[in-house]
C-alpha cells in the first residue's frame, strides 16, 4: 500500500472518471447511479467487477465547496479504490475482512494526500451475485437504505469518516437482499437540501423509496433526485444517488 501511495505522490494520476459511462452488469440484479447539478463539489462513485460473482461499489463525499480543489485527491482515491477492490477477487476471501482493509487503504490515502482532518464520509460495499448478499462499511456516510417486502431499514455508520484518524477504520457488516429488494445510497447533499431553512432529510428519501417500486435502478435514482429538486430552493449544486435492485425473479 505504501508503494502505491508513493507512486501517486510522485506522478500526478490521470483525471478521474467521476461519472462512469456504465456500471457493471449484474446477474439477477442491476445497478445504476444518477447525479444532478453542476458537479461543483466532491461526490464520487464507482463500481468494478472483480470476479465472476462479485462487484465492489462505493459512494464518497468530500468536504469542499468546489470540486477542483479535490480533483487530485479524487484521482488518488479512485486508484486506491480500484486496486483495493482486488482484495475481494479470491473466491474464498473473507468479505468483511477484505472490506475493512479496503477502508483502511482509503483512509490512509485521504490522510497522506490531504492531511488529517479532511473528513470524507464513505460507503463501500461488495455485492455477491451467487448469494444475493451485500457486505458493506459505512464510514460516517449518510445511511444506506434497504427496501424489502416488509419495510425500509437503514444501514447506519459502522465507523468514523475517512481522513480523521490514521489507525481507525469502520467495521464491515453483511445483509441479504431478498428478490425484489433495493439498496439506495444518496450523497449528503441530498439530505442536506433546504427550503426556507428546513432540510429535506433522510425520512423524505425513505418515503420516495417506499413509493417508487417496480422500477429499474436508474429510474429509482432519478425519482429520488427529482423529488429532492422539487423540494429544494435553491437547487443543490451536486447530488448523487446510487441504487442496487435485485430482480424479483432470479432464475
Amino acid at each position: 500500500m505504501k508503494s502505491l501511495l508513493k507512486r501517486h505522490k510522485k506522478r500526478r494520476p490521470p483525471a478521474i472518471e467521476p461519472v462512469p459511462s456504465s456500471l457493471p452488469g449484474l446477474r439477477g440484479a442491476e445497478m445504476a447511479a444518477v447525479f444532478s447539478g453542476r458537479r461543483q463539489s466532491g461526490d464520487f462513485y464507482d463500481a468494478v467487477r472483480i470476479n465472476p460473482s462479485r462487484v465492489v461499489f462505493g459512494l464518497l463525499d468530500l468536504p469542499a465547496p468546489r470540486r477542483e480543489s479535490n480533483e487530485h485527491l479524487l484521482s488518488v482515491l479512485q486508484g486506491v479504490f480500484r486496486a483495493g477492490a482486488q482484495l475481494l477477487k479470491s473466491a474464498g476471501v473473507n468479505e468483511p475482512d477484505a472490506l475493512i482493509e479496503l477502508c483502511l487503504q482509503l483512509n490512509r490515502a485521504v490522510i497522506e494526500t490531504a492531511g488529517i482532518g479532511h473528513s470524507s464520509p464513505a460507503f463501500g460495499g461488495c455485492y455477491n451475485e451467487d448469494l444475493g448478499t451485500v457486505c458493506y462499511f459505512n464510514a460516517g456516510h449518510t445511511p444506506g437504505l434497504v427496501r424489502d417486502s416488509s419495510n425500509v431499514s437503514e444501514l447506519g455508520a459502522t465507523g468514523l469518516p475517512l481522513g480523521l484518524f490514521s489507525h481507525v477504520t469502520a467495521d464491515a457488516r453483511m445483509i441479504a437482499l431478498e428478490p425484489g429488494a433495493a439498496l439506495l445510497l444518496v450523497s449528503q447533499s441530498v439530505v442536506a437540501a433546504k427550503r426556507s431553512g428546513e432540510q429535506y432529510g433522510l425520512r423524505r428519501v425513505e418515503e420516495t423509496l417506499k413509493t417508487t417500486q417496480r422500477v429499474n435502478a436508474h429510474d429509482l435514482c432519478a425519482a429520488v433526485l427529482q423529488a429532492t429538486e422539487g423540494f429544494a430552493t435553491p437547487q443543490p449544486e451536486d447530488m448523487t444517488a446510487l441504487a442496487l435492485v435485485r430482480h424479483r425473479s432470479t432464475g
